[in-house]
């Protein structure tokens, strides 16, 4: 962006020790929007303080986070809420800068394998055991309980880059997977877990009645492990929790963002960074259904 000089004259406010100045300025600073962020990055590069290049910092994760913020609210209001578009949504609020194509190659590579697999005569079993292979095997697939030391777990383009992640980032990828196969596996609301599941098609729809038969079996997305109803029901009492039948109604795309929004938030939790994870949570919000 050219720099006027309205911007010359905020950049030299952007060290101003009085906070409510600094806001003021930094309100004005992203009202310019994203165009202005390679003023701030070559200010940042010319810059010798740490404070003001923290300063810096922020200003353009604000600007991004604007972005992203349009982003998900697009998202949201589109017929069709894309799981893997969402993932990478999520990616960009810690890699604004995320080269979406390398994500769509993997994928699409993943799926092509699982694909040349397939064929109309296998059993629901037989396909997931075809999918996980390639996902966990052939691909080398490695899950991880969940845990919140390591942000990049919970984020698909990291997923495909270290071939590493926790149960709920592999489980998007499986389910995404899964939908561009045709395979129905859906995720479900069994508490403390993310669980997948693979809905006998003739119950596909509708998603009120037989809620636990309508289950073929479910899916450990952390290594592709097939679980029998007797195995959850074993779950449940291991945890003292009763199975009511909403705990195998699926869940949207939605929710399932909002599961990896909140989770992935709790990677922030600390005075420094606290303010991502009130913004991951304010995202969360926004696609409240």
């Amino acid at each position: 962006m050219q720099e006027n000089h309205e911007i010359k004259a905020l950049f030299t406010l952007i060290d101003d020790p009085d906070e409510t100045i600094f806001n003021s300025v930094s309100d004005r600073i992203v009202s310019y929007g994203r165009g202005i962020i390679p003023n701030l990055e070559n200010l940042w590069e010319n810059t010798i303080s740490e404070d003001v290049q923290e300063r810096i910092e922020l200003l353009i994760h604000r600007l991004h986070f604007n972005d992203l913020t349009e982003d998900f609210s697009r998202w949201k209001q589109n017929s069709y809420q894309d799981l893997l578009t969402a993932a990478m949504l999520v990616a960009k609020f810690q890699y604004p800068e995320m080269a979406t194509a390398s994500v769509l190659q993997e994928v699409e590579k993943l799926r092509r394998n699982v694909w040349l697999e397939l064929n109309n005569y296998l059993t629901p079993l037989e396909q997931i055991n075809v999918l996980t292979s390639i996902i966990f095997n052939y691909y080398g697939l490695k899950g991880v309980e969940v845990g919140y030391q390591n942000p990049d777990e919970f984020l698909i383009n990291k997923v495909v880059e270290t071939k590493r992640g926790n149960a709920i980032a592999n489980g998007i990828l499986y389910l995404i997977l899964a939908e561009l196969l045709d395979i129905p596996v859906k995720p479900i609301n069994i508490p403390r877990q993310f669980v997948l599941a693979y809905i006998k098609p003739e119950y596909l729809q509708p998603d009120t009645e037989n809620l636990q038969s309508r289950i073929d079996f479910f899916i450990d997305p952390i290594s592709g492990q097939v679980f029998t109803h007797k195995d959850v029901e074993n779950y449940f009492r291991r945890v003292s929790v009763p199975p009511v039948p909403s705990y195998f109604k699926s869940i949207s795309h939605i929710r399932v963002i909002q599961t990896l929004l909140e989770e992935f938030g709790k990677c922030f939790d600390n005075p420094k960074s606290d303010y991502k994870k009130i913004e991951l949570s304010s995202l969360s919000n926004l696609l409240e259904e």
